[in-house]
C-alpha cells in the first residue's frame, strides 16, 4: 500500500480483478491513520510555527503601505514591506493558543527580503555580502514589528538568532535549550532565525533555508508539531501551477519515493525554500517524533484551526522518535571521517563499543569529543582525537595505554555515542 493518500485517502488501486475489498480496507485503515494524527496535533501542548518570506510579505500591489520606506523615503506608496496586519492576526492566534496552555515557538524568515526592500531592490541579491547587508537591515526591522504586533496581546516576543555551530556544539546547543526552556516558563513567545549577518553556506554555518532551521528548532526542542505556512496550500502529486488535473496528498504516512519525486522547484525572489526543501525538514522532524503540517499561510486562522485537528494542508505523520542526544548527533555535522571493517561495523550495528583494532582508516583533523563520520553510514563522538586515533588504529585494545599512556582508554565509542543514518 502506497503510504500516501492523495485525494483524501486514495490507496494504490487495484488492476483488472483487483481486490476491490482489499483496497476498501487500505483506504479505511489510511483514514483511521490521518484522523488519529490530527487528533494527536490537536493534543499536541509544545508547537513550532515557521511563517515563510512570501506568507510574511505584504503583496506588491497592496493599496496601503503598513511598514518600510518607499522610494526615496515616500510613505504610503505601494506595500513591498511586511505586512504587519498578517503579523497582528497571527499574534492574535498564538496569544489565544498560550491562555489555552500550549507552548509557541515562531521561526520567521522575511529579513533579508525586507532589508533588500528597504533599500529598494527589486530581487534578492545573488552575492554574499550584500545579503548579510540586508539581513543586518532586516532582522532589526522584522524583530520590531513582531514586538509591536505581540505587545497589544500582552506577549513579549524574544528574538533568538541562531547559526548552524549552535546546533553542532552539544555545550552550545544545550545552553540554547535551557535559555529557550526558560522563555517559554515565562510565556515569552521565542522568535528564531538564522543569523543571516554572519551565516553563509561558504563557511560552512548556514542552515540554507528556514524550513530546515524550523525542523531543528522543533526537533531539538522536542516538540510535537511543526506548521510550515508558505504560499502553497499542500503538497500536491504534480505542480498543481502546470498540471490542472495534480491531485492533493492530504496525509502522508511515510517519505516514500513517490512523495519525494512529487517535490518541485517553487520559491520567489525573496524566499529560499520550495517544497524540496519542506520535505527535508519533514525528515528532521519526524527523527524526533514531530508531526508537521505544510498549509497556505493565508488561510484564515490556520494555526487556530489545524491546532483543533481540522484537516487543512498536508499532514506528515511521526512515529517513535529518536533519543534527543540521539537526534543530536545525527543533525551534528561530522569534523572528520572513519572507516572500519566488516567485522567492526557489525558490531556496532549490534549495539556494541567500536574498538581501535577494526578502524582501518582516519581522514580530517579532529579532537576528543568530535562528532566522527563512520563508513559514511554513522556518525560516533570519538574518545580520541585523530592524531590518536592515527597510531592505534588497527591494533588491539591491550596495546592503547602502552602507545597513549595510562589512563587512555581503550575505546573509540560506546553504543550511546553511536547514531545510524538511516534508523
Amino acid at each position: 500500500m502506497s503510504r500516501a493518500e492523495p485525494g483524501g485517502g486514495r490507496a494504490a488501486a487495484g488492476g483488472p480483478g483487483g481486490d476491490a475489498g482489499g483496497q476498501e480496507g487500505a483506504e479505511e485503515l489510511a483514514a483511521r491513520r490521518a484522523s488519529a494524527a490530527r487528533r494527536e496535533v490537536a493534543a499536541a501542548r509544545r508547537v513550532v510555527v515557521k511563517i515563510g518570506t512570501n506568507t510574511i510579505m505584504r503583496p506588491k500591489d497592496a493599496a496601503l503601505r503598513i511598514s518600510g520606506r518607499g522610494a526615496g523615503g515616500a510613505t504610503g506608496a505601494r506595500a513591498e514591506g511586511i505586512d504587519a496586519e498578517y503579523l497582528h492576526r497571527v499574534a492574535a492566534e498564538i496569544a489565544d493558543l498560550i491562555r489555552s496552555g500550549r507552548e509557541m515557538l515562531l521561526v520567521t524568515s522575511g529579513a533579508i527580503g525586507m532589508g533588500a526592500r528597504e533599500l529598494g531592490l527589486a530581487k534578492r541579491p545573488k552575492d554574499i555580502v550584500t545579503r548579510q547587508a540586508c539581513a543586518a537591515i532586516g532582522q532589526g526591522l522584522l524583530m520590531e514589528e513582531y514586538r509591536r504586533a505581540f505587545e497589544v496581546y500582552g506577549l513579549c516576543a524574544a528574538q533568538v538568532l541562531v547559526t548552524r555551530d549552535v546546533w553542532d556544539s552539544r555545550a552550545a546547543y544545550l545552553n540554547l535549550r535551557a535559555t529557550v526552556e526558560r522563555l517559554l516558563e515565562e510565556r515569552v513567545v521565542p522568535i528564531f532565525n538564522e543569523n543571516d549577518t554572519v551565516s553563509t553556506a561558504e563557511i560552512g554555518n548556514a542552515f540554507g533555508d528556514n524550513d530546515r532551521l524550523s525542523a531543528y528548532v522543533a526537533s531539538k526542542i522536542d516538540a510535537e508539531v511543526l506548521i510550515i505556512l508558505s504560499d502553497v496550500d499542500r503538497l500536491y502529486d504534480a505542480d498543481p501551477r502546470l498540471e490542472p488535473g495534480a491531485r492533493a496528498i492530504p496525509y502522508v504516512r511515510e517519505l516514500e519515493p513517490e512523495i519525494l519525486a512529487a517535490a518541485g522547484n517553487k520559491g520567489s525572489e525573496f524566499s529560499t525554500g520550495g517544497m524540496k526543501a519542506k520535505l527535508a525538514a519533514v525528515g528532521i522532524a519526524r527523527d524526533a517524533g514531530c508531526r508537521v503540517i505544510v498549509a497556505h499561510g493565508r488561510e484564515s486562522r490556520v494555526i487556530s484551526r489545524v491546532l483543533s485537528g481540522e484537516d487543512l494542508g498536508t499532514l506528515f505523520d511521526a512515529e517513535a522518535g529518536l533519543k534527543n542526544r540521539a537526534r543530536w548527533l545525527k543533525n551534528s555535522r561530522p569534523q572528520g571521517r572513519i572507516s572500519v571493517d566488516a567485522g567492526a561495523f557489525a558490531a556496532i550495528r549490534g549495539r556494541n563499543s567500536l574498538l581501535p583494532r577494526g578502524v582501518t582508516a582516519v581522514e580530517g583533523s579532529f579532537e576528543r569529543g568530535a562528532v566522527v563520520l563512520v563508513n559514511e553510514a554513522a556518525k560516533i563522538v570519538t574518545s580520541f582525537s585523530s592524531a590518536e586515533l592515527q597510531s592505534i588504529l588497527g591494533r588491539k585494545s591491550g596495546e592503547v595505554e602502552s602507545l597513549l599512556g595510562p589512563g587512555a582508554g581503550h575505546i573509540v565509542a560506546r553504543p550511546e555515542d553511536t547514531v545510524f543514518l538511516d534508523e
